[in-house]
């Protein structure tokens, strides 16, 4: 029996695994419900519910061949454990998965059981990341192979092994509160497949333009990114699609492409950045707890300021754009990737919070979640990597630049919804209509000036800083890449990426 482990690849299309493992003789579909998992610091009820709803979705699908998806819950090596002493497993099959550090650890717990059962674990890539690469040279140019291989088909029929299945538990069993989410976002492979389609023929050509403001990037942008954290979608997928309707663009007369080709190589190139980022978490699993450089190290960790992050987090800093941005996200679970940028830039220079909490806290917030994304740029936000310029928000001018008439506020702050126009950026100058929002808890000029003099002074100061940057470079970043056949368009700088897609 080949024993197929479905991980975050929820999905028959374009499935490595089960097409390989379908080839050896009959499989078992697994997903493994664990408990333990749910109860870190990173999971929340919006992950649970959009995972609920693309399990039920594969099941479905399963069904629709005749038959069904196996869910066992508990801990991994315990439930490979139990189907063993009822099957016998010839291998052991799942997707290269570069996730959170816990998943990190059971991984090695499994494949110790494999080792010492004698059972082959075969894990094909499902995206462009390398696992144990030595450097970057030549990677974006692998990534753009990996991406115009054929896509497999679904298979038509398999020889499935039928055994018991469990229930997934409730959400109170796993301790999981209700987190003020109000606007899900659906899960689910054919969710996904509409949201490609209407991103691709209705809703992207604005893409490049409206994917910075919250005002239009709910719209604009695809809303693809949690369907590729869960794996309903594979990147293989979305790629292609994207080529195809770019090609399509170019057959018409200029007249008529709109803005659509600013569009599609806008958003080809943050296909290429969503691996890239995952890399860096491939190559160094402790940047989802250690800075980056260790020059930060001690930087913040003295001075964190349980109050200022308590307002943060609820959207109480007396910065209308941050506290609309961190409301919105509360309650529908995905923001914009300018705005992500901002807040966690005003909460690392600005209130001088160290990054793990607050990284912490918004990827309880972010529906699609993905740590190698996700603590990447958090850090490059808080100016930890050591090899990305200090690049310090200024939350009012971008309050001006993105959300100019206040819209945008006034639809997640109600305390400022009658706030005169004049004054809706920066409401402490109308006090008598501020209806009790609060004001600013930090001077936005003395703190960004603060912040910047403290890095800026330790990289000048710091004697082995510039040495260990260069190691970081060569390790972690991107490369140029030479101009070659529908190439994937090459950002100057990496926090130019729009990865939430």
């Amino acid at each position: 029996m080949q024993l197929v482990w479905f991980k975050r690849d929820l999905r028959l299309h374009d499935h490595a695994v089960l097409t390989k493992a379908s080839k050896r003789g009959s499989i078992l579909p697994l997903y493994i419900f664990e408990p333990t998992l749910w109860q870190q610091p990173d999971m929340s009820y919006r992950h649970y519910l959009f995972l609920k709803q693309s399990l039920d979705d594969l099941s479905q699908t399963l069904n629709n061949l005749g038959h069904k998806l196996v869910i066992k819950v508990g801990d991994a090596v315990d439930i490979l454990n139990d189907i063993k002493e009822c099957h016998p497993i010839e291998a052991l099959w799942s997707h290269q998965e570069t996730w959170n550090g816990w998943t990190f650890e059971r991984d090695k717990a499994v494949k110790r059981w494999c080792y010492s059962n004698n059972i082959p674990w075969h894990e094909p890539a499902q995206n462009g990341v390398i696992r144990c690469l030595n450097n970057r040279n030549g990677w974006s140019a692998h990534w753009y192979r990996h991406m115009i291989q054929p896509i497999l088909q679904a298979p038509e029929s398999l020889e499935i092994i039928e055994t018991h299945s469990h229930s997934i538990p409730c959400h109170t069993k796993l301790g999981l509160e209700k987190d003020g989410i109000t606007k899900i976002q659906l899960g689910g492979r054919r969710e996904g497949l509409k949201l490609l389609n209407s991103f691709l023929y209705e809703r992207g050509e604005n893409y490049t333009k409206e994917m910075s403001s919250p005002l239009s990037a709910f719209q604009s942008c695809s809303r693809l990114s949690a369907h590729l954290a869960f794996g309903t979608l594979s990147m293989r997928e979305v790629f292609q699609a994207c080529e195809k309707r770019n090609n399509e663009i170019q057959q018409r007369p200029s007249i008529h492409k709109g803005r659509w080709p600013s569009a599609m190589r806008s958003f080809s190139g943050r296909l290429h950045w969503h691996c890239h980022f995952i890399q860096k978490l491939e190559d160094e699993p402790s940047l989802e707890f250690k800075n980056m450089h260790p020059s930060y190290d001690g930087l913040r960790e003295d001075d964190f300021n349980e109050a200022y992050f308590e307002a943060w987090k609820q959207g109480k800093t007396g910065y209308p754009l941050v506290d609309a941005c961190m409301r919105a996200l509360t309650a529908t679970g995905w923001l914009n990737f300018r705005m992500r940028a901002m807040v966690m830039s005003f909460a690392s220079y600005h209130l001088w919070l160290h990054w793990r909490k607050p990284a912490l806290h918004l990827a309880k917030l972010f529906t699609d979640y993905e740590p190698g994304i996700h603590y990447s740029q958090v850090q490059m936000q808080s100016g930890t990597t050591g090899m990305n310029a200090i690049r310090i928000y200024n939350p009012i001018k971008q309050a001006f630049d993105q959300d100019p008439e206040g819209l945008f506020i006034r639809q997640w702050i109600p305390e400022l919804q009658e706030m005169d126009q004049a004054y809706i950026h920066m409401p402490w100058q109308a006090v008598s209509q501020m209806n009790g929002y609060p004001m600013p808890i930090a001077d936005e000029k003395t703190a960004r000036k603060a912040a910047a003099d403290k890095l800026y002074s330790l990289r000048k100061n710091n004697n082995t800083h510039k040495g260990i940057a260069d190691k970081i470079i060569k390790k972690h970043a991107s490369r140029k890449v030479k101009k070659r056949k529908m190439a994937v368009k090459k950002q100057s700088n990496d926090a130019q990426g729009e990865l939430p897609l």
